[in-house]
């Protein structure tokens, strides 16, 4: 019998996948492309047919029509197998272990909760008038699974409970809250906004508050559980990824009744912050990339849409600052005060939207004209440029762009050149050491990503094998390699994966069951990690080699140069035991 991965190898090529998420080009027998993975102008990434693999000659990105799923959506492995089974119409009922893990368990306790929140829903004709007053068709009520839970303490809860979820459960999941008097909802009498993977799984909630007592939180969201990190996903990203590919843009909206109207006016490009995080770094400490770092895999442009109160300049602010950071086109609307996109569209209509994007300014503009209404004193001005303009500026690649945007600054507020490159130059030299640091961070988080991953993979057999009476592989040799190739004694290597045991036993067997050279395998995954971790290596002695070289320290520079040649003849030796 084939497995899941198997078959649906069979029905998806790997250049189909990848042409449906990135731009390819044929060359010869392979195709060719921009790598999603790391900011190119010159394509380096080049996909086999033959192989059905991938491979970055730029950043090392490599893998299978799994790992470039799953890396690009961000996704886990069941549900990378979740989203490409329903691609390719296999149905997966039938391969899933009969022992659930703790997040196939909180998975099916946040779809019941959805489900029961829906079913609310539809007795409460009260909710459902004041959703239909702000603008909402049934239709996407429906589509976006909006619910309701009820100003009762503890009916989610003893629903759950008559599933048979356990209280540990419920409460892990985000859904329920222990005090003095017992376990009780979390979210109670609240419009209930589910938040999704990339997948379409609900990971989360976002509640709006339906009768508003003064002392409640107008919205209250999930915590960060085991199935939801707040700065991996946007609200609405899932329904607006395809569109975003497609119109080659994405609109960042605050609100959830924002996204919700601008979908339902074909805006279905929108995504929105609402009960999740923004963050600086593209990939965690975890693993995990960023919410606007898998935006960019889609688009590297985006149109900001906050509102125009102080706080949402401060949004616009640090949203525009962090897609810039990761090498996004940054675009933000001016929004008129106390009007939100929502209320744009139902008040003024779809064209109003849309004439609103079409004039959407370049980020630097935007700030220009938003320092020039705060102050008319041209001193305070020229400190605004300073502290809120020169780093955006300071911040684009390309001398010509940060020189046209000079001039723009000048003809705006009649500030010299010749002072505003000063401070440029200022800017720049304040902000050179952090934008060093953040490089040095992003070049070893990608590193530790694809590293993790083959790591991952291996141990997920070496579990497997064990609850085998007769293994296919050498467990003692599997191991003892690991220990050598990161230098950790056994125990270091598997405390901090237990938690995870169950994904990674699943996923060895859903890949390996089939297969009949499983030892060839993985010394072909150990000699993988061996060079991402002598990559990693060689990287972080670089970063050393750069920093003496910058203070001119002639005697570190030449040790480190024979370090680093010490680890390139380690590399090739992989490189050429592959060839024979």
């Amino acid at each position: 019998m084939h497995s899941p991965v198997s078959k649906i190898k069979e029905r998806l090529t790997i250049e189909d996948v990848v042409s449906s998420y990135i731009k390819i080009e044929k060359v010869g027998p392979n195709f060719k492309a921009k790598c999603p993975f790391h900011n190119e102008k010159t394509p380096s990434f080049f996909i086999s047919p033959e192989r059905g693999t991938y491979y970055c000659f730029g950043c090392g990105a490599k893998g299978d029509v799994f790992s470039f799923v799953e890396e690009f959506e961000g996704l886990d492995f069941k549900g990378t197998l979740k989203l490409l089974a329903e691609r390719a119409g296999i149905p997966l009922q039938s391969f899933n272990r009969e022992e659930e893990s703790e997040k196939d368990r909180l998975h099916k306790a946040m779809e019941e909760a959805t489900l029961f929140f829906i079913n609310n829903l539809k007795q409460e004709k009260e909710v459902l008038n004041y959703l239909n007053e702000r603008g909402l068709q049934e239709k996407t009520i429906k589509d976006f699974r909006i619910g309701y839970a009820k100003a009762d303490w503890t009916s989610l809860y003893l629903y759950l409970k008559s599933k048979k979820f356990t209280d540990y459960e419920i409460e892990k999941a985000g859904l329920a809250k222990k005090g003095d008097k017992g376990t009780y909802d979390r979210f109670r009498g609240r419009v209930m906004f589910p938040i999704m993977d990339s997948s379409g799984r609900v990971i989360a909630f976002s509640g709006r508050i339906f009768i508003d007592d003064e002392k409640s939180a107008k919205y209250l969201n999930s915590p960060e559980t085991p199935i939801f990190t707040k700065s991996a996903v946007l609200y609405g990203l899932d329904k607006a990824k395809d569109s975003i590919r497609k119109n080659n843009f994405s609109i960042l909206v605050e609100g959830q009744m924002d996204l919700l109207m601008c979908h339902q006016a074909g805006f279905r490009n929108t995504i929105a912050t609402s009960g999740t995080a923004l963050t600086d770094q593209e990939i965690n400490a975890e693993n995990v990339v960023s919410n606007l770092g898998l935006v960019r895999r889609l688009s590297e442009n985006i149109v900001l849409a906050f509102d125009a109160d102080k706080a949402g300049l401060n949004a616009t602010h640090r949203a525009g600052k962090i897609a810039l950071s990761l090498g996004m086109n940054v675009k933000a609307i001016e929004m008129e005060e106390g009007v939100d996109p929502a209320d744009l569209i139902l008040k003024n209509g779809v064209d109003a939207w849309k004439k609103s994007i079409r004039e959407s300014k370049h980020l630097i503009e935007f700030f220009i004209d938003s320092v020039l209404k705060k102050s008319k004193d041209m001193r305070m001005v020229g400190l605004e440029i300073k502290k809120e303009v020169l780093p955006f500026v300071n911040s684009l690649p390309s001398a010509i762009e940060k020189a046209h945007f000079l001039k723009k600054i000048h003809d705006s507020t009649n500030i010299p050149l010749n002072a505003l490159e000063e401070d440029l130059k200022k800017v720049h030299e304040e902000l050179k050491n952090e934008k060093r640091e953040l490089e040095e961070i992003t070049l070893s988080q990608n590193k530790l990503f694809r590293k993790d991953y083959i790591l991952n993979r291996i141990l997920g057999i070496i579990f497997w094998q064990k609850t085998i009476k007769e293994s296919s592989i050498s467990l003692e040799n599997t191991i003892k390699e690991l220990e050598r190739i990161l230098d950790k004694k056994e125990k270091d290597i598997f405390e901090n994966v237990e938690n995870k045991k169950e994904d990674l036993i699943f996923e060895a067997e859903t890949f390996y069951n089939t297969n009949l050279s499983l030892e060839r395998d993985v010394g072909e995954l150990l000699a993988n990690l061996e060079e991402e971790n002598l990559k990693e290596k060689l990287a972080k002695m670089m970063w050393s080699l750069q920093k003496a070289e910058e203070d001119k320290d002639v005697g570190k520079s030449n040790e480190i140069l024979k370090e680093c040649q010490i680890i390139n003849n380690k590399i090739q030796d992989i490189k050429n035991s592959r060839k024979k």
